[in-house]
């Protein structure tokens, strides 16, 4: 009964990994989307302090996501179960590391720019492209604000400087591709791509004639269908020119 009442827990404890390394992936999107969001007003005039702060509040932010979650997907991977749990840790390690390859190439544009445009004198402002925007910043910010993950508490890393964190990210990436051997290619995406955009397909008997069908309003005020003149080679052409 002990034995039993162990495996049931190592697996409800397991289960609570996962949903937390499942918040902190959707956690981690939407960060680094405020982040780059955030990054295109770089050099604009509506670029400032408070922009420059706000940026590496984000990826400070950002930054503790990506390593508590790397350490606790790296633990539940070397754990070696097997089963569908094991390729949906597997798919979001694959997430992770896409994540971090479009994450640090947005760093990489921050920090040039910021070279390009700094903000250390006055003067420098004039510098400032005058792309005629405004305002965005903080509304990004707010929305950062009101981003939570599971383990913030007790993340206490010292965040790194820009280019360190760069080239930190370089080693972390290549050290995900060598010590875990989770192909790629290998990954499949579970969730319908454009579930929006999906609607009913028209009927394939149904012919251009009749799709281009329409009701004409006439001159005395009464409603007629094309007149379906012989010229008219697609039905009803001849009826909305006249």
């Amino acid at each position: 009964m002990n034995r039993w009442r162990q495996s049931v827990g190592e697996i409800q404890a397991r289960q609570r990994q996962v949903t937390e390394c499942e918040r902190a992936q959707v956690a981690l999107s939407k960060v680094t989307a405020c982040f780059q969001q955030m990054a295109s007003s770089l050099g604009s005039d509506s670029d400032g302090s408070s922009l420059r702060e706000e940026l590496a509040e984000t990826r400070a932010l950002a930054h503790k996501i990506c390593t508590g979650l790397h350490r606790r997907l790296l633990a539940l991977l070397a754990e070696g179960e097997q089963g569908q749990e094991r390729e949906h840790v597997e798919r979001m390690w694959v997430f992770l590391l896409t994540g971090l390859e479009t994450f640090q190439k947005d760093l990489k544009k921050v920090g040039s720019l910021q070279e390009f445009f700094p903000l250390t004198q006055r003067k420098d402002r004039d510098t400032l492209v005058k792309t005629g925007t405004s305002g965005g910043a903080l509304e990004i910010a707010a929305r950062v604000a009101t981003i939570q993950t599971p383990w913030l508490a007790v993340e206490d890393d010292q965040i790194p400087d820009m280019k360190t964190q760069i080239s930190k990210m370089d080693s972390l990436m290549q050290e995900m591709l060598q010590r875990v051997n989770v192909p790629l290619w290998s990954v499949e995406a579970k969730q319908e791509a454009w579930v929006e955009d999906i609607k009913d397909e028209p009927d394939q008997d149904e012919t251009l004639e009749e799709m281009m069908q329409v009701e004409l309003v006439s001159q005395e005020g009464t409603t007629s269908n094309c007149c379906h003149h012989p010229r008219c080679k697609l039905g009803c052409i001849l009826c909305l020119l006249n």
